[in-house]
């Protein structure tokens, strides 16, 4: 059976609010991960202090469909955190579904991560083999078994212990006791915000979920570093040296919403520069450029711009279909794109288009795409990516094929046109791509080159691990 996605799914959205005062926290935490849900679809769930006891309630579904009967109820607290859930490791069942909460000797804690761990296989062995049950296949069930083994008797050295067995990519928002503390990985992988409003401490993984809240006074949380929020204040500490920073360049091209703010930069204007980059060293003549709805919609602005060729409105998109589900035929799968997608014919008939979007993985809705257009009398395509070809998989956070199901490393930008049936298809190179985010050292590009920032060792099975 063929999976039916054609773009990099991301692990997670995070959220964590301190009030001190009490307010309606599941509340605040309904919009704050609805603003995230483009970050995970499959599952949602948040985690809150209500009379002294952590109150979990989560979900299959999406932040409407599981959270809206908070918006109807009033429970005041002062602690909350949330989670939107896409799996990239675990299955996804209701037990993987954060956040998860646990009594343990460390104390009453609930847990919220974003990110892959990169030993969590080594971990897991660990504290199975010292005696854990473990109910779920997330990496976020194992820290906390992690914490609660730690030899260490006071928390906070248990902690910090903890996260310094850890390796790859994590962020997470934690209830312990009456405290919000909320970390993020010494590289820096994935993004983490921390905003203040009043007697309101807010956590994110995008600052478009502190906007919601109308939290403008915000700062990116450093890598290495925690922050623990009580009734004393908000305090910052560092649980390891920041290494050489490597920041997910696909956050930018793809995860991370227009509006938003990430790694220091707006993702809208990083688009449109990836667009007007692509524009540079076009070598065919065309009518109008396009957009594939919504992952094209900035770098197509941008290469409109630079070519001076008009930005039409060509594909009209359906919001309303939800995601993707793996589906067992080709029909199905063609319907689904028909569901979501639909050609505007009056825009396209006779033209030659350059059809924008953000990547390439396996071509499968590319194929389905190109089909829409030519019925609807394009006379050429010529699709053309705002990424590099990707070509290895991702460790740390981002559900990408194996190598031999990414069609780049099959086929040249010539046969993949052969194949999903474009007049030509061609990537932003790489060394144009580093220009345009400008500190390019601070930046993963794994999936494009294969040069990781944790090295990758091979086990005998042929698989590999991240040490």
């Amino acid at each position: 059976m063929e999976n039916n996605y054609s773009k990099p799914k991301h692990h997670c959205g995070i959220a964590g609010i301190y009030s001190e005062t009490p307010a309606n926290i599941p509340e605040k935490l309904f919009y704050t991960l609805f603003a995230l849900q483009h970050r995970g679809q499959e599952g949602a769930g948040i985690s809150y202090l209500k009379d002294g006891s952590i109150k979990t309630y989560k979900d299959l579904g999406m932040v409407p469909a599981v959270l809206a009967r908070y918006l109807e109820m009033d429970n005041h607290s002062n602690i909350g955190i949330g989670h939107v859930r896409y799996s990239t490791t675990g299955l996804n069942k209701l037990e993987n579904v954060q956040p998860i909460h646990a009594v343990s000797n460390k104390g009453n804690i609930a847990i919220a991560h974003n990110g892959t761990l990169s030993n969590a296989a080594d971990i897991k062995k660990l504290v199975f083999d010292k005696g854990a049950i473990i109910q779920s296949t997330t990496d976020t069930e194992i820290i906390l078994h992690l914490l609660a083994m730690s030899e260490e008797k006071d928390f906070k050295k248990a902690l910090f212990d903890t996260l310094n067995m850890l390796e790859g990519a994590f962020t997470f928002t934690m209830i312990k006791d009456d405290s919000l503390i909320a970390a993020r990985d010494p590289y820096g992988f994935r993004p983490l915000y921390v905003g203040k409003k009043d007697d309101l401490v807010v956590v994110a993984s995008e600052t478009c979920a502190l906007d919601i809240l109308r939290i403008f006074d915000v700062r990116e949380v450093e890598p290495g570093e925690i922050i623990f929020v009580d009734k004393s204040g908000m305090r910052s500490e560092f649980f390891a040296k920041s290494k050489a920073h490597s920041y997910c360049v696909f956050e930018l091209i793809y995860f991370g919403r227009p509006d938003s703010s990430i790694f220091g930069k707006s993702v809208h204007n990083i688009r449109k520069k990836m667009g007007a980059a692509l524009a540079e060293d076009e070598t065919v003549e065309a009518d109008i450029v396009m957009s594939v709805p919504d992952s094209g919609n900035c770098a197509a602005l941008g290469y409109a711009e630079k070519s001076g060729l008009p930005l039409e409105y060509g594909l009209s998109r359906n919001h309303y279909a939800g995601r993707s589900f793996i589906m067992p035929t080709k029909e199905q799968r063609e319907l689904m794109v028909r569901m979501k997608l639909n050609p505007v014919k009056e825009v396209i008939k006779g033209k030659r288009l350059i059809l924008v979007d953000d990547s390439l993985v396996r071509g499968t809705t590319s194929r389905l795409i190109v089909k829409l257009l030519r019925e609807a009398g394009a006379k050429e395509i010529h699709i053309r990516l705002s990424s590099p070809e990707i070509k290895h998989p991702c460790y740390f956070g981002i559900d990408i094929p194996t190598r031999e199901e990414l069609i780049s490393n099959r086929m040249t930008p010539e046969l993949i046109a052969q194949h999903i049936g474009a007049d030509s298809v061609r990537f932003l190179p790489i060394e144009k791509l580093r220009q345009v985010v400008e500190n390019t050292e601070d930046f993963c590009y794994g999936c494009f080159t294969g040069s990781y920032s944790i090295e990758i060792k091979e086990k005998k099975d042929g698989h590999k691990n991240v040490r």
